[in-house]
């Protein structure tokens, strides 16, 4: 029995369902339904369409895509057509504008008829900008569009032909919202007036349909310091250490941008040295940063010198940085021995002639002092001054009386390259006569 009553349900369903279609359709469908830009700004897309002066139903239908809710209904009195906003319309997407009979209140009773089918693909969102100086203060930015995708609606009602696409330059800067920075431009290039780092740069495409972010360039300012050792031997292997910070501009999507630390890795510097008083600072070695914007740079001591390490301006896709230089230190180098002893070893016999060898870097012409130490007086006496060549000094002697005797050489202060070479006492020469 429940079953017969469920057949007899779905029957009288179908029946009703059947007489409301059919009252659904009384009324003639209208016709030419055609959809155009109101007018050159293409804010609002307008709709028109044919029949008998009834009311009017307009929907947008998505055809493979979401409908939107958007339904209007329209007295009789009122003319066939209807301005939408082109806001109503979803971005990216496939619609049609369809026009039926119908009141809010009745329901529809004609069938649905729609405009041409239509694309709101949205404008190609740019990258690649780049920046580069303009005189004093200004600044001119570049940047590339990708092509456009394809059209799978080619030639629709709303496409528009020509540079329908435009660029509004955006900046934010410490402290302040992201604000435009000059006119919407169809250019791939604007010169920014008054640009100073660091700041954030932004592009806002625009088409008819929406509005894409794009193009990013973040511009940072840079500070480096450096730590330079004061006194080296010539011609030894040193290390000027330091580290590398950028401030840079972040922007939320409200409220004001705000400047913060970035370390970056990979940043080139070089180590600049001036080679005599009043020279041209050249480069004496490069290096990068490495985690947390540290650095280590190996260089060889020559004469004595300043030091100053240079991170160089740059500008690439992306990011720009202004160049810093930290301050120049001076390292003072001293005289460094290379070899020094006794020709043929610390053991001789009485009698027999010894040579004192002075060896040293760098190889200068000087005057260099022997000394032997006075067990009774306690105190350094000089054997010797001695000419020095190329860095090499020598001094033959003899010794009639056994015993253990100690020498030293004096290397004194001089001047190389207009700055002080720092001078130096030798290590102790201990001699041994039988």
């Amino acid at each position: 029995m429940v079953r017969l009553r469920n057949v007899l349900s779905a029957a009288l369903a179908a029946g009703l369902g059947a007489a409301v279609l059919t009252s659904c359709t009384a009324d003639p469908t209208p016709t030419n339904v055609t959809v155009a830009w109101a007018d050159s700004t293409r804010q609002e897309v307008r709709v028109s369409w044919k029949d008998s002066d009834a009311p009017n139903r307009i929907t947008i239908e998505g055809v493979l895509s979401t409908s939107p809710t958007y339904v209007k209904f329209l007295p009789a009195s009122e003319p066939n057509t209807w301005k939408i906003p082109a806001s109503e319309f979803p971005p990216d997407g496939t619609y049609k504008v369809s026009v039926g009979v119908g009141t809010s209140t009745e329901g529809m009773s004609s069938k649905l008829a729609s405009s041409p089918v239509f694309d709101t693909e949205g404008p190609v969102r740019p990258n690649g900008a780049t920046a580069t100086p303009v005189g004093r203060r200004d600044v001119l930015v570049r940047w590339t569009v990708p092509p456009q995708p394809q059209d799978f609606s080619p030639n629709d009602p709303l496409d528009v032909t020509g540079a329908s696409q435009s660029y509004v330059p955006v900046v934010g800067r410490p402290g302040q919202p992201l604000r435009a920075a000059g006119p919407a431009t169809t250019s791939t290039r604007q010169v920014i007036k008054s640009l100073k780092p660091p700041y954030l740069f932004q592009l806002r495409a625009q088409n008819e349909w929406s509005t894409a972010i794009g193009g990013q360039l973040s511009a940072r300012v840079s500070s480096t310091g450096a730590t330079v050792p004061a006194l080296t031997q010539y011609g030894v292997p040193v290390r000027i250490r330091g580290r590398t910070i950028l401030q840079e501009v972040i922007c939320a999507d409200e409220g004001s941008c705000v400047q913060q630390r970035s370390t970056s890795a990979g940043l080139p510097l070089v180590v600049l040295t001036q080679l005599t008083p009043g020279a041209r600072w050249t480069p004496a070695a490069r290096g990068k940063t490495t985690a947390g914007g540290h650095y280590d740079i190996p260089i060889a001591a020559g004469a004595s010198r300043p030091y100053k390490v240079l991170m160089p301006g740059y500008s690439q896709v992306g990011t720009a940085a202004i160049r810093s230089t930290s301050r120049p230190q001076l390292m003072q180098t001293v005289v460094r021995p290379v070899s020094t002893g006794f020709v043929g070893g610390a053991m001789k016999k009485r009698g027999e002639t010894i040579t004192a060898v002075l060896v040293v870097q760098p190889a200068m012409n000087t005057t260099v002092y022997l000394q032997a130490w006075n067990r009774q007086a306690r105190k350094w006496v000089g054997v010797k001054a001695l000419p020095m060549r190329k860095g090499q000094a020598a001094f033959a002697f003899k010794l009639a009386k056994p015993g253990i005797y100690v020498y030293r050489f004096v290397i004194p202060n001089a001047t190389m390259l207009g700055r002080p070479l720092l001078g130096r006492v030798s290590k102790n020469l201990s001699l041994s006569v039988r």
